[in-house]
This record gives C-alpha cells, structure tokens and sequence, in this order.
C-alpha cells in the first residue's frame, strides 16, 4: 500500500469509529452494534499488518520444496493383481462374466 492508501484508510476507520460510537449511543450496546465495533477493530488490526508488512523485508522467491521422483514403468501390469477386484460404480468385472 501506498502512504496515501494508508492514510486514507486510517481516515475511513476513524469515520467508521465515529459512527459506530453513534450507533453505540442510539441503540446501546446490543449484538449488531458490538458486531460493527468488533469489525472496526479488526479492520484496524489488519491495516497496521498492512503497514508492517511494508517496513520489514519480504524474501521474493518461493520456499524450496523437496520433491521425490516416481518412476512408473510402462509395462503392463500383471493380471492377477487385478483378480476379484472391482471397480466401483462401473458394475465391476464380474457382471460381465458368467
């Protein structure tokens, strides 16, 4: 974000402050206006992340991740390993034998 977002952010909440503290002298201190309260602050606690997140250095590439290689071979795959199996939602093997 830039400064002026920032700024401009920081103004929306202390608006948003104000009303809801209107809101809190209208209706008291019921559900909705605690619900409105609570977002103002976390709102205000995701823009000073924001503006953390500008002062500290982030890396720029990606994690390293190790990664293992599986070779499939393209042999066929032996007949019996398939003998009584099913496969499920086709009907399986066996409908098509009598």
């Amino acid at each position: 974000m830039t400064s002026s977002e920032i700024v401009a952010l920081r103004r929306a909440l202390g608006q948003l402050r104000q009303c809801v503290g209107g809101l809190r002298a209208r209706y008291g201190d019921v559900a909705a206006v605690q619900r409105l309260a609570n977002d103002v602050e976390r709102m205000d606690i995701d823009a000073t992340e924001l503006v953390d997140l500008d002062r500290t250095p982030r890396p720029r590439e990606a994690p390293r991740v190790e990664r293992e290689v599986v070779v499939v071979p393209d042999t066929p795959y032996d007949p019996k390993l398939w003998h009584d199996a099913d496969d499920e939602g086709l009907g399986g093997y066996r409908s098509h034998r009598t």
